[in-house]
């Protein structure tokens, strides 16, 4: 039974460390397995009595890991704490099956009387490199806790939380997710700022709409613009992003299309970053075309860095979904 636990201890680190490379480098070099040895040790001395014991073994383990694990602590099978160091868990902590758990990960307590005051984490939860989880408190199982969070909240199962305070921000993840991408971890405020985008991107589309049917001559006039600005579009459209292979006023890249009455044409171009290798080659071809057409005198292209959602301007034909 021991030799069965320790040599699945083992299969954890190869199938969750792609740094692992043989068997005498898990066992003499891995921290965190050397924690969870010396944890089992102490725990099984405080579930008998023996709590000066597993204090002091527990004691030991964390001089020479970095890893302190209250003999209290409920710890289940197949857990792999990488790298280890400056991991806290609490003596009411309870730590549940192939859950993966970085360095300086605190599962701490809030309250100063003797009960259940430290977190429960189910099954198959990732729980980032400086993450907080404070008080009895339940993540539940699939859930991912990004770096740095301080969760002081129960977690749905499957639910991704980010940030001070922790933040539910992700859609629900696959239970169990052995082979589920733990790298990527999406950004609230990021998502907020480009819906608030969005929306003004939708009010200067209606306020477009209600200037065409403008009457008397400054309506006339404004539509004449309307008419110069449209076409400016439409000759932007054979105007191709090689890397998305779509034009640029379907991908979303043309902000916005002013023409002035002495016919200079100011065009705003979104990109997510002034540093992306194609803005030159992508302005140069937009001043290239706008040139082109019968009234415009000259053509000023600003590049705007804008967060953007480029999945908000696919249009009917789902030409971008193709992709």
């Amino acid at each position: 039974m021991i030799l069965e636990r320790l040599r699945e201890d083992i299969q954890t680190i190869f199938k969750k460390d792609p740094a692992a490379r043989s068997i005498p480098e898990v066992l003499l070099c891995y921290p965190g397995l050397h924690a969870l040895w010396s944890h089992r040790v102490a725990h099984w001395l405080w579930v008998h009595h023996l709590f000066f014991a597993g204090r002091f073994v527990s004691h030991i383990g964390r001089l020479l890991t970095g890893v302190e694990i209250h003999p209290g602590a409920t710890i289940g099978r197949r857990v792999f704490i990488d790298h280890g160091m400056g991991v806290v868990i609490g003596e009411t902590a309870e730590v549940g099956n192939d859950v993966l758990i970085y360095m300086g990960v605190v599962l701490g307590g809030t309250a100063l009387v003797n009960e259940k005051r430290h977190p429960t984490i189910e099954d198959h939860v990732v729980i980032g490199s400086g993450a907080s989880v404070l008080g009895p408190i339940t993540i539940g199982s699939g859930a991912k806790v990004g770096a740095g969070s301080v969760v002081v909240r129960s977690v749905p199962p499957g639910a991704t939380v980010v940030g001070v305070p922790g933040r539910i921000a992700g859609p629900q993840c696959k239970l169990g997710g052995e082979g589920e991408e733990r790298g990527v971890m999406p950004d609230p405020m990021l998502r907020v700022i480009s819906r608030l985008l969005d929306r003004q991107n939708q009010f200067e589309e209606r306020i477009r709409i209600m200037e065409q049917v403008i009457p008397g001559p400054l309506g006339l006039e404004k539509q004449a613009e309307l008419v110069m600005e449209e076409q400016i579009r439409d000759a932007l459209r054979e105007v191709i992003d090689p890397e998305v292979g779509i034009d640029i006023v379907d991908l979303g890249l043309i902000r916005d299309v002013h023409v002035n009455a002495d016919g200079r044409a100011e065009i705003d171009m979104v990109l997510t970053t002034k540093g992306c290798p194609l803005v030159d080659y992508l302005s140069q071809q937009v001043r290239r075309r706008v040139e082109g057409i019968t009234g415009i005198t000259a053509v000023e292209v600003t590049v705007l860095d804008e967060p953007w959602d480029w999945s908000r301007f696919v249009r009917q034909n789902g030409q971008l979904k193709k992709v």
